[in-house]
């Protein structure tokens, strides 16, 4: 006997279902995986992700240079900000704004913010 298109469609939605609770369990063990590799190998954002693509790069440098001369006119308006965080690999944040994606990726590696205080 052939099945309707409305009990094919609700198979197709208990299986969707089933499919989202699969990967929602599969991903936590991934994540730890991962998280354990990159406290064991020591790796950085950088050793994962590398620098900006050539691409990225090219589209940016217009707003590279139009943030520049902005940045030109807030330095000049503003004292300096001492660096505040340092890692090995020279990396610096002043602890303003965003944190940096290398201290970022150290952090949730299991390192602590005080560990790169200078």
């Amino acid at each position: 006997m052939a099945k309707s298109l409305a009990e094919i469609q609700r198979q197709i939605q208990q299986l969707e279902k089933q499919a989202q609770e699969i990967k929602s369990r599969e991903v936590t063990g991934v994540v730890a995986r991962i998280k354990e590799a990159i406290e064991f190998y020591g790796l950085t954002a950088e050793d994962l992700f590398g620098g900006r693509s050539r691409k990225s790069a090219r589209k940016s440098q217009g707003a590279d240079k139009a943030a520049a001369k902005i940045g030109m006119r807030r330095k000049a308006a503003g004292k300096k900000i001492p660096v505040k965080y340092r890692d090995d690999a020279g990396n610096t944040w002043t602890g303003r704004g965003l944190k940096p994606r290398w201290l970022t990726a150290a952090l949730g590696a299991g390192k602590k913010l005080e560990d790169f205080q200078v």
